[in-house]
Order: structure tokens, then sequence, then C-alpha cells
């Protein structure tokens, strides 16, 4: 199964470039960030007659979220993050697909550093950790990916001198991702990359690829059986009108986990 999380930085606005890629790459699971549309805006008749079933959680002109499925309907378990009824972003989308929990999130990007968009990001982040935490508790295989928003390494960014102070790459975020991680997750890009510079997103305005911001993390105990992280990559973000993120996927196969072994 082939598990893919892409920013897509509007999906109307770059439906041709995802419907290209989606026939492309065939991925099986989706999660989509930064719809950039409000509910009814969503694209869902061109989806489906992509081959793919969706559920979205939209919001006009901001963040957005979406899961989709191929050739089949991914079933809705939760729309918005717990922990805060006050908040209104449209941020996480979970789904039950074929016996996994699915959840797609789009982490606040906190800038400007210092200020309330970097609390709040700080804020959403344990949020997030609070209610991963439940989710491992779950004996089903459970996936959480989606742009994330952290510069994990200095591996991570391109000339990390000159981002230090930025809200991608403050020692809090960075520390708050190690604290989910901890929990019992598998970053799994790394988990097979380990030493490899693999950048997912580039900065318009500094005119450079610096930060591996979209990540799929699983859960360490994948299910009772288990599944095997197969292979993992991310594509080349080029063509005209593409997004400043590139898709990155996993592949997961049948297999026992370090656990099982």
């Amino acid at each position: 199964m082939k598990i893919a999380t892409y920013n897509v930085n509007g999906v109307n606005g770059r439906l041709d470039v995802l419907l290209r890629w989606l026939e492309e790459a065939s991925p099986d699971v989706v999660c989509l960030q930064e719809l950039k549309a409000p509910d009814p805006k969503f694209p869902v008749k061109a989806i489906e007659a992509a081959g793919y079933g969706a559920i979205w959680h939209g919001q006009k002109s901001w963040n957005g979220v979406a899961i989709l499925a191929r050739e089949r309907e991914p079933t809705l378990t939760r729309k918005g993050l717990p922990g805060d009824p006050d908040d209104t972003h449209s941020r996480y989308i979970e789904a039950a697909i074929d016996g996994m929990v699915i959840g797609c999130l789009y982490l606040p990007n906190g800038t400007p550093y210092p200020g309330p968009k970097f609390e709040y990001k700080l804020a959403w982040f344990d949020r997030l950790t609070a209610y991963a935490a439940e989710l491992l508790h779950l004996e089903v295989p459970v996936i959480l990916a989606g742009d994330y928003n952290v510069m994990p390494t200095e591996l991570d960014v391109y000339k990390p001198e000159r981002w230090v102070d930025d809200a991608l790459f403050r020692v809090e975020v960075r520390d708050a991702f190690r604290r989910l991680v901890e929990q019992g997750w598998t970053d799994a890009l790394r988990q097979l990359h380990p030493g490899e510079r693999i950048y997912t997103f580039w900065d318009y305005f500094r005119n450079a690829m610096p930060a591996f911001a979209s990540i799929t993390s699983c859960s360490a105990r994948m299910s009772p059986k288990g599944f095997r992280i197969q292979g993992s990559t991310s594509m080349s973000a080029d063509g005209e009108h593409t997004s400043d993120h590139a898709p990155t996927w996993i592949e997961l196969s049948d297999g026992p986990t370090e656990e099982d072994q």
C-alpha cells in the first residue's frame, strides 16, 4: 500500500497538477494539506473522476485538509483536533481505510517568532501530542501524515545557520517533534534514509529548498500482525505552476514489526 502526503498549496488552483500526479504515481491513500477552499468548493467530482473517494475539511482562503482513497471511500472518524473547542482552523481530519486509521494534519507554520502565531503553533503541537498518545492505544495500524512545518535536524535544512530563529527550526519546535516521535512513533522516511538530505519544501522568497517539512509518521506497533515499511521517497517538485511542496510517500507491506520478531 502506497500512502502519500502532499501540501498542494491551493487544491483548485493546482488541480491539474494534482490530477496529473495522481495518474502518474497511483497512490492508494493521499493526505492533502493547504486546500485553501471552503467545503462547497472542494473539487470532489474531479477527484472522483480520477478514481478516488474523498473526505475533506476546508476553510476559505486558508488551511484545509483532505484524505483520498483509490477505488474506495474513506470513512470519516474525526474532523478537527481535540483539545480546544474555540480553534476554528481546518488542520486535522481522520479516516478509517482498510482497517487502518489515517490522520491527516497541517501543523501551524508559526511565523513570525516570537509572537502569538508561534505560541499557537506550540499549543497545537501539544494538543497533537496528547491526542497521538491516545491513538497509540488503538489495536489497529495508525498513520499520522501531513505537513508538520518542522525542520527536525540540521540535516533537514539548507544552510541551517540562516534559520536559527525561524518558526520551523526553533529549538522549541524541534523538541516538540522529538517528544511526539518518542511516544512510540516511527518517522517512516528517516527510518529508511537516516543520513540523507531529503527536502520536500522550498521557500519562494529565499529560492531554496530548506526543509524536510512533510513527514509521514507511523505507530511503532503497527498492528497485531504488523506492517513493514518497504520503501519511501519524495518526488522532485518540478513542473509548471507546481506547489512549493513535493509529495512524499511510503510503501507498506505485510510483515513483522521489530517488536514481533
